[in-house]
C-alpha cells in the first residue's frame, strides 16, 4: 500500500492524526514559531517530558506524549540552521524529516503531520526545503509501511503553492 501524501493550510496544533511533528530546536524545551505553539496548546505535561530526554542532535528526532493536542504523538524533530546551503543543511534536513517517519513507524502512527522545518527563524529557503521534505519523506515512506498519510501542514499561500506544485509532479 501507498501512503498517501498530500498538503492542506492549517493549524498543526488542531490536526486529528496520531502524530504531529514540532519544528524543534536542539534544547527541545519550546521556543518561538510552530514549536511554541505545539508547546503551548500541549500544556505543562510537554515541557515535563521533553526535560527528561536530554535534547536531540541536528537531523535527529524524538517522540513524546501529545497531553492536550488532538494528537496521540509529537514528534521533536529538529532541523538545521541555514547558512548558505554549504554546511550540509540538505542532509541534516533530510534526515530531521526521514528520522521522523522512522519513530512515526516504530510507534504504529498510521497519520503523520508536518510543519515546514527549519524555514522560520532558521531562515531555510521555503523552495529548497519543500523539495527537501517531499523526496526525504518519500524514501522514508518505504521503510515505513504502517504510515499510511502524510500531511504537509502550511499556514501561508507561498507554503501551499510550493507543496502542491511538487505534489502535482
Amino acid at each position: 500500500m501507498t501512503a498517501v501524501v498530500s498538503v492542506r493550510r492549517a493549524d498543526i496544533t488542531t490536526m486529528s492524526v496520531d502524530a504531529i511533528v514540532n519544528a524543534a530546536n536542539e534544547s527541545l524545551l519550546g521556543g518561538g514559531g510552530v514549536d511554541g505553539a505545539i508547546h503551548r496548546a500541549a500544556g505543562p505535561g510537554l515541557q515535563d517530558e521533553c526535560e527528561t530526554l536530554h535534547g536531540c542532535a541536528t537531523g535527529s528526532a524524538k517522540i513524546t506524549g501529545a497531553y492536550a493536542l488532538p494528537a496521540r504523538h509529537v514528534i521533536h524533530a529538529v532541523g538545521p540552521v541555514w547558512h548558505g546551503g554549504d554546511r550540509g543543511e540538505q542532509l541534516a534536513l533530510a534526515s530531521a524529516y526521514q528520522a521522523a517517519i522512522a519513530l512515526a513507524h516504530e510507534h504504529g502512527c498510521r497519520s503523520v503531520a508536518f510543519p515546514c522545518i527549519s524555514t522560520g527563524i532558521y531562515g531555510y529557503p521555503k523552495a529548497l526545503a519543500a523539495e527537501v521534505a517531499v523526496r526525504a519523506v518519500g524514501r522514508a515512506l518505504a521503510s515505513a509501511p504502517s504510515v499510511e498519510e502524510v500531511t504537509f501542514c502550511v499556514v501561508d499561500d507561498e507554503n501551499l503553492a510550493l507543496y502542491r506544485g511538487i505534489l502535482s509532479r
